[in-house]
């Protein structure tokens, strides 16, 4: 399984702008897309400007599916102007721990 943990500064402010489009993203990625199995999004609880996004896909074939689903294109113009600077980090899930 292939992931994603992206650590997003956005400008200050604007957290809940970045949330209302990121979540809607998520949510629709997850109910609609068989290969990605887990998009978590969370908000710092020091600095109110930086949220963390965590995405777990089937595969690379499912992420990069997921790169091109309306619901990812339509996010892109929403976000990204409010997006000071992105760290992001790519691993290979080993154990994936459901709470079900």
């Amino acid at each position: 399984m292939y992931s994603l943990f992206i650590k997003t500064r956005v400008k200050s402010g604007r957290a809940d702008d970045f949330l209302a489009a990121i979540k809607v993203n998520a949510a629709a990625s997850v109910a609609s897309e068989p290969g990605c199995l887990v998009f978590d999004v969370s908000l710092d609880r020091v600095d109110p400007d930086v949220v963390y996004l965590y995405e777990i896909y089937r595969d690379d074939a499912a992420y990069e599916a997921h790169t091109k689903t309306a619901h990812f294109r339509d996010s892109r113009p929403l976000v990204e102007p409010l997006i000071v600077e992105q760290e992001c980090f790519e691993s290979d899930v080993i154990a994936l721990n459901p709470v079900d």
